[in-house]
Formats: structure tokens, C-alpha cells, sequence
């Protein structure tokens, strides 16, 4: 297949997906290396996003979307009758922070950081698809270990955690102390 034809597959296949798309099944479908699939990802997501469209290509941790574009976004919403775009409260804000910096986390270690109850807060998080459970801590009780998902990566408009801003040195001082037992992680729950 010519280099066109597999940028136009690509294309189609995040269009028809509507989900991230990995890169693995990408390289898979169009019979590529994941070196060269990587390397079509990237120049079919240049290419496609430097001309004006409604329709931008996102990469998100290692896989591709097709979205729309952020200036197109009061008429999506206008369309799909969704009213208004929900800001987080400063608690869920702080919340997600910590989660983002130290996941996965538990509910009490949130709690610690924060000096206040943050149940609604984090359950509210995974309600909104920006936070999920991802395992329990192998602790008298099994608490459960949250982490952030690839739609608050979307959210943010990063690729991978890798790219959230660094902390300045005393705010890092206060969220590293995360409990040992984390590395006693179980695997996902269902």
C-alpha cells in the first residue's frame, strides 16, 4: 500500500473507531512495523492538524483519536444539547492533582493531603470519567487505588503524564510522602 493510501486507512480507522485507537492495532491492521506505524501516526497527525478543521488528531499515552477541534466546541455542544461545560470545584481540582501526581492512590491518602473528607470528591472524579479504580492495597481493609484515566489526559490536552508541569520543590515535599505499602499494589479489580 502506498504511503497515501495508509494515511487515508489511518484516517478512517480513528474515524470509524471513535475511541483512542492503539498504536499496536494500527501497526497490526495496516501490516507495519510499530516503528513505521508510529511514524505514519505522527505525520497523518501533523499533517491533519495544521490545516483549519473542525476535526483535530490526538495522541493520547500510546494511541491515536480523532476529536473535534477546541473552537468548534460551543457548536458540538449546541448540537449534542449539552447546556453548559460543568467546570471542577477547587476541591475536585486539588483531588485530581494529587491523584495525577502520586497515583494510584488511595481515597485516605487524598484525604491526608487535603485535611478533609474527600470521598464525594473522588467519587465524583470517577463519575465524570476523569479518575477510575485501578487495584487495592494489600492492607488490613484492602482499600481501593485510584489513578487517572486517558480521558483526563483528553481533558488536560496532554499526551501522557509525562507532560503535566512540574511541581515547584516545597509543593513536592507534601505529596511525596505516599504510603510504602503502594508498591503492594493487587492488579485491576473489575
Amino acid at each position: 500500500m502506498e504511503c497515501k493510501d495508509m494515511t487515508g486507512a489511518l484516517q478512517a480507522m480513528l474515524f470509524a473507531n471513535g475511541e483512542p485507537l492503539p498504536l499496536e492495532r494500527i501497526a497490526e491492521v495496516l501490516g507495519l512495523t510499530p516503528q513505521k506505524a508510529l511514524q505514519l501516526a505522527e505525520e497523518t497527525r501533523m499533517a491533519f492538524n495544521t490545516a483549519n478543521r473542525g476535526i483535530q488528531i490526538i495522541r493520547v499515552e500510546d494511541s491515536y483519536q480523532m476529536c473535534s477541534a477546541p473552537p468548534f466546541a460551543g457548536q458540538v455542544r449546541a448540537l449534542l444539547n449539552i447546556r453548559h461545560n460543568a467546570p471542577l470545584s477547587q476541591a475536585a481540582l486539588e483531588a485530581l492533582a494529587i491523584i495525577a501526581y502520586n497515583q494510584p492512590v488511595t481515597k485516605a491518602f487524598v484525604e491526608q493531603i487535603r485535611g478533609v473528607d474527600s470521598s464525594s470528591t473522588v467519587n465524583s472524579l470517577c463519575q465524570k470519567g476523569l479518575a477510575e479504580e485501578c487495584g487495592r492495597l494489600e492492607l488490613p481493609g484492602r482499600p481501593l487505588l485510584y489513578r487517572t484515566t486517558s480521558n483526563f489526559l483528553r481533558c488536560m490536552g496532554i499526551a501522557s503524564l509525562d507532560e503535566l508541569p512540574p511541581l515547584k520543590q516545597d509543593e513536592k515535599s507534601e505529596t511525596e510522602a505516599t504510603p510504602d505499602s503502594v508498591s503492594q499494589v493487587s492488579e485491576a479489580v473489575p
